[in-house]
């Protein structure tokens, strides 16, 4: 179905709003209006002229820390096209491209970017970075988790001690990581400790430092809302020495053209631009609060078949 009328109509806040995929829905549609006329205004000053528009839907950990708006400022000044950015966590941003109301997606939760490609709602999916989740909690520790490695076993120790964790509960990647931790656990979560914000990563962690909650967050949004909270980290991901299992990988995949009416050949200047050495260089040099929030993965000498296909077609 085509929508896209329909989000002109409704504007941008008004599309962050319904998603509810951020707690921080008023904050995201001001920074995507905020980008948008940094982008006119450099428009008139400059004359050249953005007269085409790429609509990306996009997970909010990707689009928080604002690195967004560093690449999609370099890939207007580059090729005069402007990326108007809905803000959602991923499942919201699948679901966004799956209607057709997106020319692409940014994602990071690869078994529901695989059942989008199955579908055939995607194409030419490319690896873009990565990152890591961390687990993070009141400083006094309730669950006495501060001498794990494991996210596993401090999932765990949190249910057992019954201590307060805060989920996103909102279908977003980081939501799914989250479930799969829980899968491997020796505990269910559940009972009054365990509680869904339904909101976004930055309102999750600003409920989780008022109320001495435990909740899973990526390394990136953590940088930027860690001035304004308590929350201390006790078990990191692979850029912190931890495990595999705290991963966090983003992928993009444009919308399939011969399924919905996209703007392709943009969307296709956009994985080259995201995917090649000027976007990656970005994405290497971007720091959230004076720290790299995310690790360039586009740039290979070696040919990564596996990127492009679900994980179950490449193992055949």
């Amino acid at each position: 179905m085509r929508r896209r009328g329909y989000l002109r109509a409704v504007g941008v806040a008004g599309v962050a709003a319904a998603a509810g995929c951020t707690g921080d829905a008023a904050e995201a549609a001001n920074r995507t209006s905020d980008a948008e006329t940094d982008a006119e205004t450099r428009t008139a000053a400059d004359g050249s002229g953005l007269d085409a528009t790429l609509t990306l839907a996009t997970a909010t950990t990707a689009y928080d820390t604002g690195l967004l708006d560093a690449l999609h400022a370099a890939f207007a000044d580059r090729f005069g096209v402007r990326v108007k950015t809905l803000s959602q966590g991923t499942g919201a941003a699948l679901r966004t491209a799956r209607d057709g109301d997106a020319d692409v997606v940014v994602a990071h939760a690869r078994s529901a970017e695989d059942e989008f490609i199955r579908a055939g709602h995607g194409v030419n999916r490319r690896a873009l970075m990565h990152n890591d989740f961390l687990v993070v909690g009141p400083g006094d520790d309730p669950a006495d988790i501060a001498d794990l490695a494991d996210p596993v076993a401090a999932f765990e120790r949190i249910a057992a001690a019954d201590a307060l964790f805060l989920s996103r509960g909102d279908d977003s990647g980081t939501h799914a990581r989250e479930r799969t931790l829980w899968s491997r656990a020796d505990a269910s979560p559940g009972g009054r400790w365990y509680q869904a914000t339904g909101d976004g990563m930055g309102d999750t962690l600003r409920q989780s430092s008022r109320r001495g909650a435990y909740t899973l967050v990526d390394r990136g949004t953590y940088r930027v809302f860690a001035a304004d909270s308590d929350l201390a980290v006790f078990v990191e991901g692979p850029l912190g020495g931890g495990p595999d299992l705290l991963l966090n990988e983003y992928g993009v995949v444009p919308v399939n053209p011969a399924r919905h009416d996209v703007a392709y050949e943009l969307a296709m200047l956009y994985v080259g631009f995201l995917t090649g050495r000027g976007g990656q260089s970005l994405i290497r040099e971007f720091r959230a609060a004076g720290e790299r929030a995310f690790v360039p993965d586009a740039l290979s000498p070696d040919p990564q078949f596996g990127q492009y296909v679900p994980e179950s077609a490449s193992d055949g």
